[in-house]
């Protein structure tokens, strides 16, 4: 039997429910940028699932969507500076796109909180399940659909966390569906007789205390060391294109890249803000000098620029340059003169960022009215050989390309061939100086814990990093200064339990699974409901048998 709605916070009217769910979905943004605060979409989710029990169907959609609205738009707010102040777009017209955004995408979460509203079954140990389920699928979609945006995914609050313990084991998604779960009991608590509540928190104390205390195994092991040097060249967005800008930019790029004293040396997203025939006309040989002095033994560089024309196309890319030995197999040697094109080794990033590095379909109206340049890539290939420097093999990733942490695992398909170690090189200067700078990073710590690699991270505007294979931040530049971040990195060979599901299947395994939850939920609903009916109708048919005898 469905208990009965609770009162919306007490006596309070419909819409201060509203405004408390859009303030508890805005509040758990602290936690993707201050990791202490791990514990508070554990509290907000638990007061969704308060709110949703007993709800309506369609209050319970409306209700989810709310919190899922002020969620996403808390979180990544910082939209608003890249298509206003740097992609030209009127403020009014950014307000309201960064808020469709939101809306749209918690769509998902809507169906969510409707489903659930409408399948609980007033059980805790039936309702956090199917909860958890239900949430799953909906980070999923929001992971998947139209090319996926999973940024604040809940996972992703859980780095310095209890739960950071899964990450090698199922990945950020898997560890939102366990908060999720968690959350769930906890918002149930008021379903249960005193004296099992406290079962229920001491069950969730245990699942979050006793992770905590024994810690993730290792599944990897030791591969050696390099020495990096990582370039932050902290140049704003709006200035990166300017030609009196120009010459200073390359020059200093040009200048710290052949005076780094390391085996790796490793740009930003874009350092080069040019194509190759534009450098070639801008800075007669320029490139020239890069490849000849990182052609020599013991050096080797990962400089991001971007290739093509107007006739094959353009891809945001990353060249490595490095002595011949270094050059992958099946790779063309590189002349002193060579072109970018020609180089030994180039990456292309794969996963592009709708409206910044292509134009989703019916969409060309929204980009023709704000300034992004080369606004319109091709995509990399998949799953693409890593960059050998030493004993390394060195897998590249772009920009926010790290959200996507089954794209990564799909390079440890073959072990033996998979990246020691990873590197990242981004520009956000694009959000400012936001919270999208320290949320970055967590994405990328917790890349590192899923997959037990070590990451280095070459940055425009910070931070610029090294995080070892446990997500621990060794080293760090604060976005503020223009520099150059030295350390070391130790290599590791091995793979994790996660990448090796992951590298087959992606995460499909996660939604078959939350589909059999709620598969077997419906089994087990039914097989209730018909004992139900038959008890019943034994105690109505025993009822009607007495009565019949006590007639005249």
């Amino acid at each position: 039997m469905v208990p009965q709605r609770p009162r919306a916070l007490g006596r309070a009217p419909g819409w201060v429910e509203m405004v408390a769910l859009a303030a508890a979905g805005a509040l758990q943004t602290l936690a993707f940028i201050y990791t202490a605060h791990w514990w508070l979409p554990l509290l907000t989710t638990a007061l969704l699932v308060w709110r949703l029990n007993g709800a309506t169907p369609g209050r319970g959609a409306l209700l989810a969507w709310v919190y899922g609205t002020a969620w996403l738009a808390a979180g990544t707010w910082w939209l608003f500076i890249s298509l206003h102040r740097y992609g030209g777009l009127p403020a009014g017209m950014a307000v309201v796109a960064v808020a469709a955004l939101a809306a749209a995408l918690s769509l998902y979460l809507a169906l969510a909180g409707g489903l659930y509203a409408r399948w609980r079954r007033g059980v805790v140990w039936h309702d956090a399940p199917l909860f958890a389920a239900l949430w799953l699928l909906a980070e999923g979609a929001r992971q998947v659909i139209f090319t996926g945006f999973p940024w604040v995914a809940s996972g992703y609050s859980q780095v310095d966390a209890p739960l950071a313990v899964w990450a090698p084991f199922v990945g950020v998604m898997g560890m939102g569906a366990l908060l999720a779960l968690l959350a769930a009991v906890l918002g149930n608590l008021g379903q249960l007789r005193p004296g099992r509540r406290w079962v229920a928190s001491a069950c969730v104390s245990t699942a979050l205390g006793v992770p905590a205390l024994l810690g993730a195994p290792d599944f990897t092991r030791p591969a050696g060391e390099i020495s990096v040097a990582l370039i932050q060249t902290r140049v704003q967005q709006d200035e990166k294109f300017k030609p009196e800008r120009l010459p200073e930019t390359l020059s200093w790029l040009a200048g710290t890249l052949l005076q780094a004293e390391a085996d790796l040396v490793v740009t930003p997203e874009t350092a080069v803000p040019l194509l190759p025939e534009q450098l070639a006309q801008f800075a007669p040989g320029y490139w020239d000098a890069l490849v000849t002095h990182f052609t020599a033994p013991g050096r080797a560089a990962l400089v991001g620029i971007p290739l093509g024309d107007f006739d094959v196309g353009f891809t945001n890319s990353v060249v490595g340059l490095a002595a011949p030995p270094a050059t992958p197999a099946g790779a063309s040697g590189v002349a002193s003169d060579a072109a970018p094109d020609a180089a030994p080794y180039r990456y292309d990033k794969l996963h592009l960022v709708p409206f910044g590095e292509f134009v989703p379909p019916g969409f060309r109206w929204f980009t023709r009215m704000m300034n992004i340049p080369l606004g319109d890539f091709a995509r990399g290939v998949p799953n693409p050989p890593s960059f050998a420097v030493q004993d390394q093999r060195v897998g590249p990733n772009i920009c926010y390309e790290d959200l996507f942490g089954e794209e990564l695992a799909a390079r440890f398909i073959a072990p033996a061939q998979a990246p020691t170690l990873l590197a990242n090189v981004s520009n956000i200067a694009w959000f400012g100086d936001s919270i999208a700078i320290p949320q970055h990073l967590q994405i990328s710590r917790l890349r590192t814990l899923e997959l037990q690699r070590p990451m280095v991270r070459a940055t425009n505007t910070g931070p610029t990093a090294i995080i070892d294979h446990r997500g621990v931040v060794t080293a760090a530049l604060p976005g503020t200064v223009r520099g150059v971040l030295q350390g070391r990195v130790g290599g590791r060979d091995g793979i994790t339990p996660y990448a090796a599901w992951a590298a087959r299947w992606g995460h499909a395994p996660l939604w078959l699974g939350a589909v059999a939850v709620l598969a077997g939920l419906a089994v087990r609903r039914r097989s209730v409901d018909r004992r139900s009916v038959d008890t019943r109708s034994i105690d109505n048919s025993a009822d009607g048998g007495i009565d019949r005898r006590a007639a005249p």
